[in-house]
């Protein structure tokens, strides 16, 4: 028997992990400065050195975790299935390879696993920040892993 996925209300203010590769920074940033009304009203994370070039910039609280390669975007894959990232802004470089390819996928796999919104460029960072839901409640459909997690354990009937 499976189980119904279950809905999140998810209200504001929305928490928001921001992740630049080293060649997409400058765009993230610039795209931030642009939408700092609208960043300012939310709870902000960003891996290390993006996170401090973000704060430089906005003059905002940004929550910093590691460097991308130094674990960052693990940790928000963390925060992800813990339930503590509503969106991900990830402008990541698709013409330049990562030396933590496997973490970057990784981290954009947990947050399809989980429901979380990706925006991987400007255009789709723009749509979702300036949608309704931004700033309202919204009901995200979270997977019931239930099955999944038990299905080693022995059954009433064994």
């Amino acid at each position: 028997m499976t189980k119904q996925p279950k809905d999140k209300e998810i209200v504001p203010p929305k928490r928001i992990a921001l992740v630049a590769h080293d060649n997409k920074k400058q765009d993230l940033i610039e795209w931030s400065r642009f939408n700092r009304d609208l960043l300012a009203q939310h709870k902000l994370y960003a891996t290390g050195t993006t996170g401090t070039l973000l704060e430089q910039a906005l003059h905002l609280p940004i929550t910093k975790l590691q460097s991308g390669p130094l674990g960052g975007d693990q940790q928000i894959g963390a925060k992800i299935a813990e339930g503590e990232i509503d969106f991900v802004i990830f402008f990541w470089d698709p013409l330049e390879p990562q030396p933590h390819d496997p973490d970057v996928k990784a981290l954009l796999r947990i947050a399809v696993l989980w429901n979380i919104p990706v925006a991987c460029n400007r255009t789709t960072a723009d749509f979702v920040i300036t949608s309704p839901l931004m700033s309202s409640g919204y009901k995200r459909t979270v997977p019931d892993f239930a099955e999944y997690r038990n299905r080693f354990r022995k059954s009433k009937d064994q």
